[in-house]
């Protein structure tokens, strides 16, 4: 979507279709929506009366001007009370606002939006709605010849306004939003097609593009490295799994990088102990955290953020086969603690704990994996919130604040010891699941015995990867969840 700032008149701007924000306070007798309601002959004030249309959060109203005014549209959309104005009300009215011109067959639009109240960032939510609400998936499609997306938008200023502020806002947060649909896509995509190769290819030309380092473990050289964790959940598969080291090191020379960890299982059919066949094809989805991962790297790199950054994502299938895991096998991971398995769809902490005790390696300032690791996760929180856990109160806290600022909001739960006699086990050090209680805890209990001595978050994200009935900038499907959030923390780390 190209993204452009003009400064004129909107009373005076002709353009396909107008977006203005209404406040439910005082719509429409003040502000930008006053002198249109004028133009139209108070049109827009008779919607108020009549009910039609209030300003409530995310209510759309698509209007024809019939040459009364040079937009040819005016869509308007609700930001609700104004005390209660965000950046994140702002990114869902912009969502809302560009599925209405979607669905009218609107290509360009002109915004007004981020005028609809003074809140910090306003150009950039409003433009990050709009491109994320927008975004779709159709690379499987064949589409009608007439059936095409909103293209362009451009933001709209005050006549006369100086203009350069709102384009470094507007183009970050494009640049941003490139990054999340970038992770989208790769959630998107089939198994057949994500596989462990193709994400370690993607990878190679991210880095080739944005002058990022990266290297690239195939199955002997993790052999060598006794990556048995990672190794054994490959074992039922003919697609070889890889390690993928990325390195964005353009902060202070010498200072210790942040660490992400992304959980890169490309499908996941349970392995031995099967999943039921309902909804097995969504599981492709399991390697969301690789995806979040890739895109903040893109995102990284692309702002230019002046931080040290390695990214490290295991990935390989569970599959089924003659070869594979199986339930009561003990495996010796990196670290040589051993793992017993009582059920091999546990898989992705299997994976994590290997690139865990890879990346103490680095000596991390901080230590953040994402992985779509428990259905439990999505029975506490649903699809709302992340689910964090960790050694660190501070780290926690920062991503929280960061998770509140990007609309990608995280719930602590808590990491007790008493949670780990749920993953002892009678043959081994741990096992690799604790059964039907506690179960994202557990889960994450088990990956801080690999995290060391390192400052580590773990963040759940098996309810906010995947969007089942579509928001106003979250479409159905894949959300690329951890690419905002990550940056917001980055960006807050750095300053």
């Amino acid at each position: 979507m190209n993204i452009s700032v003009a400064a004129e008149e909107h009373t005076t701007h002709p353009c396909p279709a107008l977006v203005v924000g209404c406040v439910e306070d005082d719509f429409p007798t003040e502000g930008l929506l006053a002198p249109l309601d004028r133009l139209l002959g108070g049109g827009i004030a008779a919607l108020r009366a009549s009910g039609e249309f209030t300003g409530r959060l995310n209510r759309v109203k698509v209007l024809h001007t019939f040459g009364r005014l040079p937009a040819e549209r005016l869509i308007l959309v609700g930001v609700g009370k104004r005390g209660e104005l965000t950046a994140e009300r702002l990114r869902q009215a912009a969502g809302s606002a560009v599925k209405a011109a979607g669905a009218a067959g609107v290509t360009r639009l002109s915004s007004l939006l981020h005028r609809a109240g003074d809140v910090d960032a306003a150009i950039g939510a409003s433009v990050e709605g709009v491109i994320l609400g927008g975004y779709s998936f159709s690379n499987y499609k064949t589409l009608p010849p007439d059936e095409r997306p909103v293209e362009g938008v451009t933001v709209l200023l005050p006549a006369g306004a100086a203009t350069a502020g709102a384009e470094r806002e507007a183009g970050e947060a494009a640049t941003l939003c490139e990054a999340v649909c970038f992770a989208r896509d790769l959630v998107s995509h089939p198994g057949n097609v994500a596989t462990p190769s193709f994400l370690a290819e993607k990878a190679v030309e991210l880095s080739g593009r944005l002058g990022i380092t990266c290297r690239i473990l195939d199955r002997e050289e993790m052999e060598r490295l006794s990556m048995e964790g990672i190794l054994s959940v490959a074992k039922g598969s003919h697609q070889p799994p890889r390690f993928i080291i990325l390195e964005y090191l353009a902060g202070v020379a010498g200072k210790r990088p942040t660490v992400l960890v992304g959980k890169g299982v490309t499908f996941d059919s349970g392995g031995i102990s099967l999943k039921p066949r309902e909804g097995m094809e969504r599981m492709k989805d399991d390697m969301a955290g690789a995806a979040a991962v890739l895109g903040t790297f893109m995102a990284a790199a692309g702002l230019g953020l002046p931080v040290n950054l390695v990214g490290l994502i295991p990935a390989a299938e569970n599959l089924p086969g003659g070869g594979a895991y199986k339930p009561g096998d003990i495996v010796r991971t990196m670290a040589g603690k051993t793992v017993e398995i009582v059920n091999t769809d546990a898989e992705g902490r299997m994976l994590l704990c290997d690139a865990l005790h890879y990346a103490q390696r680095y000596k991390p300032a901080a230590l953040i994996d994402l992985a779509t690791l428990t259905g439990a996760c999505l029975v506490a929180l649903g699809a709302i919130a992340t689910g964090a856990m960790g050694n660190d109160p501070a780290l926690i806290k920062g991503l929280k604040t960061a998770g509140e600022a990007s609309g990608e909001r995280l719930w602590e739960l808590p990491l007790w010891d008493e949670y780990g006699e749920l993953m002892k086990s009678d043959v081994a050090d741990l096992k690799n699941a604790g059964g039907p209680h506690a179960g994202t805890i557990s889960a994450a209990w088990f990956l801080k015995q690999f995290a060391g001595k390192a400052k580590w978050v773990h963040l759940d994200i098996a309810g906010t990867a995947w969007e089942e009935k579509g928001r106003p900038y979250l479409p159905k499907g894949a959300t690329g969840v951890g690419v905002r959030l990550l940056v917001e923390f980055l960006r807050k780390s750095a300053g």
